[in-house]
């Protein structure tokens, strides 16, 4: 007497038609004669390929709950009305499908066009205020005389191969194996008048120009995406994005941090010591910096407000000017003399030069503990 159809899948009689074909896949990598070693493989597998087939189907599994064996009359073996080596191929095309690429959908390769990128170099002044600027990118450009089709007539025929799947299946042994149709490439349709401007292709190589919009606070590696500004779909596929990329050139002032500018303020020692104003540049114009008396180098200043607008917010960086208090040099007679009496008019007084006088004492005291 054939042994009971749902011991034989070792599932229960509730099981759900998804917990029956698991058991069904895990029983089938196991037994099945091309792939298993166990010494009754075939004959287990000829069990298993005759259950599945019978309680896979609604109709046949409620017969078989009811009268057993007898009620499905033989017709869960692996002729017509049972599972047959094609569901074997069937569960191993899921099992390995990923890996070879293959779907049991139809899935057609995208004739989608390339997405291009662009170096745009501004300068600091074209980031900061935006606007626009114009470029030429050569690129594939939709065929005319085809609307891009590649068919002389307009006419794409259903691939003979694929059938319009644009996969066909391939048997390696026992598994089945899907891949892109060789004969359309995965669209699923074929030209047999083809274009004579493009040679099919829908696409003929062409200089575009076009024109930029620059948001105003732009930076160095910001990214500015045209859609459908790319190259032109194969076949009348759709076009690909341009990517314009963003270049700052060196500015012979300022430096750019975010929102902020940086720039470095030379100013003379008399200025430094006595105070005064400064002319200063920003990016709208020149305003007066107030240098305070006995400022020292490197001191910075910050301006409020008279940096960058941020490209992604209403808010405004700011200027911060870096004091570089310069030596004079090419100096005259009378000039070296006088500084040699302002010196020494220092002389022993460290209230006029209190960081000399605290490095003088700090390395003082380092020698002392060195012993020398």
């Amino acid at each position: 007497m054939p042994a009971d159809y749902y011991e034989t899948l070792g599932v229960a009689r509730t099981a759900t038609p998804d917990e029956l074909k698991k058991a069904y896949r895990r029983l089938a990598r196991r037994y099945h004669p091309d792939v298993s070693s166990e010494p009754d493989a075939e004959a287990r597998f000829k069990e298993i390929q005759s259950a599945y087939g019978v309680l896979k189907d609604e109709k046949k599994r409620a017969a078989y709950d009811r009268f057993g064996h007898a009620g499905v009359n033989g017709a869960g073996g692996g002729g017509p009305g049972g599972a047959g080596f094609g569901d074997i191929n069937d569960i191993f095309g899921d099992i390995f499908g990923d890996i070879f690429g293959g779907s049991r959908r139809r899935r057609q390769q995208s004739r989608r066009g390339q997405d291009l990128r662009y170096e745009l170099e501004l300068e600091l002044e074209e980031a900061v205020q935006g606007g626009e600027k114009e470029i030429r990118i050569p690129t594939l450009g939709k065929c005319t005389s085809c609307d891009g089709t590649g068919s002389k007539s307009g006419r794409l025929d259903v691939c003979s191969t694929c059938g319009g799947q644009g996969q066909v299946r391939m048997q390696q042994g026992i598994f089945s194996v899907q891949q892109t149709c060789p004969a359309c490439g995965g669209s699923g349709r074929t030209i047999k008048d083809p274009c004579a401007e493009c040679d099919g292709n829908g696409q003929v190589r062409e200089t575009r120009t076009l024109q930029v919009k620059i948001p105003p606070g732009v930076d160095e590696g910001d990214r500015i995406r045209l859609s459908g500004e790319g190259a032109a779909g194969a076949q009348g596929g759709q076009s690909g994005d341009l990517y314009v990329d963003i270049h700052v050139r060196p500015h012979p002032l300022f430096q750019r941090d975010g929102d902020d500018l940086f720039c470095e303020v030379p100013i003379p020692i008399t200025t430094a010591a006595l105070g005064g104003q400064l002319k200063v540049p920003t990016l709208k114009g020149s305003v007066m910096l107030k240098i305070p008396a006995e400022t020292q180098p490197g001191k910075l200043f910050r301006l409020r407000g008279k940096g960058v607008q941020s490209v992604r917010s209403r808010a405004t960086g700011d200027l911060l000017c870096r004091v570089a208090v310069e030596t004079p040099i090419n100096l005259t007679r009378e000039q070296k003399d006088l500084l040699r009496e302002f010196q020494r008019s220092f002389e022993d007084n460290s209230h006029n030069n209190p960081q000399s006088s605290s490095w003088t004492d700090r390395v003082k005291s380092f020698f002392d503990r060195m012993g020398l």
